[in-house]
């Protein structure tokens, strides 16, 4: 539900049709979007001509079966993070939207934050001269989706979710990281998993908790540049570090946004009124409001107003690393991007079990 409250407060936006298994999110959706027509079958959906794009919010492992049904009716697709479950449905998934020859955009919140804003021109003018390694970071204390109180046992199933801690949250650190650093080719990757912490037993039994708690990686990227990927739900540490960004003239970590660098031989460390600068940014550019949020993006990208970034591509480098850090922590090995993509094998599953399916929306 929470998209279609993002479309409702986007005026060029319509919604004009949901589709979902369950009656009963069709009638709670209609109740946000009124005009709304319900089909039980999102090919139903997919048959209308006054659709321009669809939503894609369903579990991890639908994403790619409906996406590329969406995208071979010749709709736009957007589609929720991570891309897919595993990088070979991730890389059908681009393969369909260059052969219909439409819009694939893959929701990540974090690069539309104003401190990535902000870390963003400070890098593309060059305060951090060449760029050599980078940290996506992120930490919970105690936050297992549905172990911990909160959330669905789906969350934690493999077969629908395809991941745990690095498809959750994970997935927004990685492409906000990929994003600023411009994306580098992914040459290959070293990474381990782990499930060691306690929980209520008999939430272990219900949900059959499948998933990882913490993902680490180490990859290697092209132009000299490596970066480590460290995501937990739950461990034993305060959590106080961030997503960082290190190059030749400067480092920048990410939250809070600070920059660190040297002056006249003297080490200096700055921080940025934020705000302010966002707000001149929205005054003076009105562009700037269409890379408030990902829905506002891509219905800008819809409308012609705005180049739509290239999410797709951040999205298929998340899952393609994602993948090598699961194939590698069973593997016990470095292994090359190649292996990668040749190991990688499908986890989609029948879109038609029950559960939350697709939005359409027309310009």
């Amino acid at each position: 539900m929470r998209h279609l409250h993002s479309y409702f407060e986007i005026p060029e936006a319509q919604v004009v049709a949901v589709s979902d298994l369950a009656p009963d999110r069709i009638a709670a959706a209609q109740e946000i979007e009124p005009g709304a027509q319900g089909h039980a079958d999102f090919r139903d959906l997919l048959r209308r001509d006054d659709i321009d794009a669809v939503d894609v919010c369903v579990h991890n492992n639908k994403h790619a079966p409906i996406s590329i049904a969406a995208l071979q009716a010749g709709k736009h697709v957007y589609c929720e993070k991570p891309m897919s479950g595993a990088y070979a449905d991730s890389a059908a998934m681009g393969r369909a939207a260059v052969q219909a020859g439409r819009m694939l955009h893959v929701q990540m919140a974090f690069i539309y934050t104003p401190e990535a804003r902000a870390a963003k021109r400070i890098i593309d003018d060059g305060h951090l001269g060449d760029i050599y390694y980078a940290r996506s970071f992120g930490f919970r204390r105690r936050g297992r989706p549905y172990v911990d109180g909160y959330g669905a046992p789906s969350f934690v199933d493999k077969a629908v979710s395809g991941g745990g801690a690095l498809f959750d949250m994970g997935v927004y650190h990685l492409t906000q990281v990929l994003h600023l650093i411009g994306c580098p080719e992914v040459l290959s990757v070293t990474g381990a998993v782990h499930q060691r912490l306690d929980m209520y037993k008999e939430r272990r039994i219900h949900s059959g908790y499948s998933v990882e708690e913490l993902a680490l990686g180490w990859v290697r990227l092209a132009g000299g540049v490596t970066m480590d990927v460290e995501e937990s739900w739950c461990g034993h540490q305060d959590g106080q570090e961030s997503s960082k960004v290190l190059g030749s003239r400067g480092g920048l970590r990410l939250s809070p946004l600070s920059l660190f660098s040297t002056m006249s031989d003297l080490s200096m460390n700055s921080t940025f009124d934020v705000k302010a600068a966002d707000t001149r940014w929205h005054a003076c550019d009105p562009n700037t409001a269409w890379i408030d949020s990902s829905q506002r993006h891509w219905v800008g990208a819809l409308l012609g107003r705005v180049p739509l970034l290239p999410t797709a591509r951040y999205a298929l480098a998340a899952s393609l690393i994602s993948d090598g850090i699961y194939q590698s922590s069973r593997a016990g090995r470095e292994l090359t991007a190649d292996e990668v993509r040749t190991n990688s094998v499908s986890t989609a599953i029948d879109p038609f079990t029950p559960e939350k399916q697709a939005v359409g929306s027309r310009q």
